[in-house]
Order: structure tokens, then sequence, then C-alpha cells
């Protein structure tokens, strides 16, 4: 038997393991692989090269981040009003620059609430289903566990999305200001569809009245398309629990690929009808001003919207080897390709998507690029499976004008300088 002298057990190879290139090789492999891209980590041969173990704490009802992981939300009061007192605050912003994956953490799922987030009593909440159909009925959080249910990963995306960038760009912003008002969850309900059989919706009612139980009362009206009475659903769990207050506890409706107003939290109505009820909500508030300064009304659907999240905003890299990662979304479908281009938009280079891409959930993609030091751009571009491919901000300016305020989806660049300070810029 051959000596192994004083080496750890957990080092002594087996002869098929001896017949294989030696950990030593595989690292030099590694390093040659990946060439000057990153800093080749440092060969170790015995445990001594690796942390001790360490006690662990007692188990709880509750796992917590670990001390050295910080993430938050940023509160802001509108566009340009960042880092406010959550009094003050009608949105908070995810962290996109520090996640990981597609899904969105439950407690940093973006929020945005007109009256604050009321934490109702499930055991007292009701959903009135009425208006133009056969059967009124109410039902409470229990009745609705007790119907089929689905889930399905879809994203919920604030109109509000990219505002800041409408008119001019601040160099200080981060992704996380810039489009952290978009998250993607696992939500878990009733099909929309199962209720209207309940009910029995009559063959001329064409819209619906969706209503929150919040104290702003958010009401809007939805045409009931083939789509939309297919994929809505009235949801009561998240993520794998009950629905959070901030996100519409006891139950919400759930729109995937349609602006995040539709999908109404705290629901507490539906009404049927055969014309929108014209709520202020659609007439005041979620309407979008065009150059002429004629208004949209019922501009629902999120359109297709990529962002390079790393290298991003007030990020600093070093030349080399750099890896670049990003979130694409469609409220069309699914994502079928991004594109990056390192040099301004001269050049494009299909990037690599993280499967699975999912219709209407957002999905990240990364590639590999060598940084030389130099000034320059990055930006990304999605195209969706119908063919609807995210636009630069030239055509987008030239089709919507400046004076909207919702639904900006334009190609998101970031500058980065000799000295490698990555910033926000418009084009």
């Amino acid at each position: 038997m051959a000596d192994h002298g004083n080496s750890p057990p957990d080092l002594v190879e087996s002869d098929r393991l001896r017949a294989s290139p030696s950990r030593r090789s595989f690292f030099a492999a590694s390093a040659g692989l990946a060439g000057s891209l990153i800093a080749a980590p440092v060969a170790a041969d015995s445990l001594a090269d690796v942390p001790p173990r360490e006690d662990g704490a007692n188990l709880s009802g509750h796992s917590e981040r670990s001390q050295y992981v910080k993430l938050a939300r940023i509160p802001e009061a509108g566009p340009g009003k960042r880092n406010v007192d959550p009094s003050d605050a009608i949105n908070s912003k995810a962290p996109l620059d520090k996640l990981f994956g597609g899904i969105t953490p439950t407690d940093l799922h973006y929020e945005r609430s007109h009256s604050g987030a009321p934490d109702l009593d499930p055991a007292k909440h009701r959903l009135l289903v009425h208006g133009m159909v056969g059967k009124p009925l109410v039902f409470n959080v229990e009745d609705l566990k007790a119907m089929p249910s689905v889930s399905r990963v879809v994203f919920i995306e604030c109109t509000g999305n990219g505002w800041e960038n409408w008119k001019k760009a601040d160099e200080n912003l981060t992704v996380q200001h810039t489009h952290g008002l978009v998250s993607t969850n696992e939500w878990t309900g009733v099909p929309l569809k199962f209720i209207v059989d309940l009910v029995g919706k009559e063959p001329d009612s064409h819209w619906m009245l969706a209503e929150g139980g919040d104290a702003a009362g958010v009401a809007r009206s939805i045409p009931l398309t083939d789509e939309i009475l297919s994929e809505a659903f009235v949801a009561y769990g998240q993520n794998g629990e009950p629905l959070r207050p901030a996100h519409g506890f006891p139950m919400r409706l759930v729109m995937p690929g349609f602006e995040g107003n539709l999908n109404i939290k705290w629901l507490r109505r539906l009404k049927f009808g055969d014309q929108p009820w014209m709520t202020s909500w659609e007439t005041a508030r979620y309407t979008q001003l065009q150059a002429n300064g004629k208004a949209t009304q019922f501009q629902l659907r999120m359109d297709t919207n990529s962002v390079i999240t790393t290298p991003s905003g007030t990020m600093v890299i070093k030349p080399g080897y750099q890896r670049i990662n990003g979130l694409a979304w469609s409220g069309h479908g699914r994502i079928a390709k991004v594109e990056i281009s390192t040099d301004g938009a001269k050049n494009w280079r299909q990037a690599q998507l993280t499967q699975p891409a999912l219709p209407k959930a957002q999905v990240r993609f990364q590639m590999d690029w060598t940084w030389e030091g130099k000034p320059t751009r990055i930006v990304s571009r999605s195209t969706d499976d119908r063919g609807n491919v995210q636009p630069d901000r030239k055509s987008f300016i030239a089709a919507m004008g400046t004076n909207a305020l919702f639904h900006y989806n334009a190609q998101q660049t970031w500058s980065i300088d000799e000295t490698g300070r990555v910033r926000n810029v418009l084009d």
C-alpha cells in the first residue's frame, strides 16, 4: 500500500481518483481556461488552507439572513424623490443589483401603495362577486382555498418603473433606483375563469371592475379578453406562504403581463358589466400623456424590457474579466433572446439565458466580457417570443415624447469611464 504519511483522511485518493488529473493540475487548468479573466484561486492541498468549522446557532421558528448580508428596498415619494421617510413614501424599490436568479425574495418584492398596507383579518375579509351575473356570490379566504388552484411564476411591474429616465439621466442612480419597481414571485390562487363560471357571467358582460379594500379604494376596469379570462387568478399564496400584507393579504388579483395597478391588492369586489366604469384611477391617474397633449387610456400591458444589473450604476470595475448579468421580461410572453452591446450599441452579442425562461416572468441573462480599461457604454435589448424588441431610447422618445410618465421600456445604458466608474446615462 502506498505510504500517505500524515495526509488527512479527507485527502487520501483512491486508485480511480489518482488516475484522474491532480487537484493542482485541475486548478491550473481552470486558471488557464479563465486566463486572466479572474484572480486565479490559490491551490490548496491541505484542510489547513480552509476555514475551521464553527458552532451553529440554535434552531428557531424563523430563519434570518446572515448578519453579513445587507438587503433592503429603497422608499421613494416619486421620480427623483428618493430615500425619503417611509411615512412619505409611495414606492419601495427592490434591490435588483444584489439578487440572484429570477425569483424576488418575498420581503424584497417591490411595493406600491396608495394609502399604506392594511393588515386585514382573514376571518372577516370577504370578496363580493356581482353585477351582470346569474348568481352573485360572496367568498372568504377558506372558500378560495377549497377551490381548484394554480401556481404560476410571473412578474408584476409598476407602470412607473423607469420613470427616473424619462427626461434626464441622474448619473448617481443605481439599477435599484431606475428599475426597482418590478419583481417576480410564484403566486397561488383560484383561476378567474373558475369564479366566473360559478357566478354565471352574462354573455354581454365584457368588463370587470376590480376593487381593493385599502383606504384609497383603488378600483380598475378590466376588459375580459380571452387572454385575461384564461390567465388571471385570485391569489392567496406568495412564494409558498400566505400573501404578505404589503402585497395584498389575504387575497389579491394577479394579472400576468399587465400593469401593476391592475393586480388589485386586498381584493374585496369583482363586478361584471358591459362597459368600463371610468374610475378616477383610469381617467385621472393611470393615463399616458402623449407628445401632442392627448392622453391614452387603458394602456394595460407591460412591454418587452431588460436591464443589466451587474455592472450597473455607481459600481466600480477593474480591467479584465467581467461577468455581465441582468434581467429581462415581457408582458407579451416569454423572453426569446437578450443581446448585449459593450461598445455603445454598435455591435451586439447574444447573451445566455438562465433556464427556465417562463412566459411573463423575469429571466436572468449573462455574458462573459473582458474590459480593456477604456471608456465605453454597455446596454442590453430583449426580444420576446412574439417578436417584440425592446426599443432604443431615441426610437422610444420619438414615439412617446417626454410628457409621459408610465410604461418606460427603453434600453438602459450604463457608461464606464477610464477609472471603471459605472454611471447612468440616457444613450
